[in-house]
């Protein structure tokens, strides 16, 4: 089985099985688009959590949302499918990736 994502909910049906085992990723992405206001960063972080990842959701001056995640690679990328609709209220207009060192972070944080 896989992870499911649904485009208007932050509810993940996860599979325990798909990221038993796998080394542990970093990845950074900047979310540009109406991103800030609307339970962006809340609802990142719910999915991140769903998918067992840590790492952050950070609103940067500029309107964009900074999103690093850390964790299984499967696991990131279904958290990466998401980013790229957000929550029912937000239109983003896209997703770029940020090079990053892998970091260990505890949680999944909001600032």
């Amino acid at each position: 089985m896989r992870w499911r994502l649904r485009k208007a909910s932050t509810t993940i049906k996860p599979d325990v099985s798909a990221t038993a085992g796998r080394n542990k990723m970093c990845r950074q992405f900047k979310v540009h688009g109406q991103v800030q206001g609307v339970f962006f960063r809340a609802s990142t972080r719910d999915v991140a959590a769903s998918l067992n990842l840590t790492g952050h959701a950070i609103n940067l001056q500029d309107g964009a949302v900074d999103v690093l995640a850390c964790g299984a690679a499967d696991a990131i990328d279904q958290l990466l499918e998401w980013l790229r609709h957000g929550p029912p209220m937000a239109t983003v207009a896209s997703v770029e990736e940020i090079a990053v060192s892998c970091t260990s972070p505890d949680r999944f944080a909001t600032r």
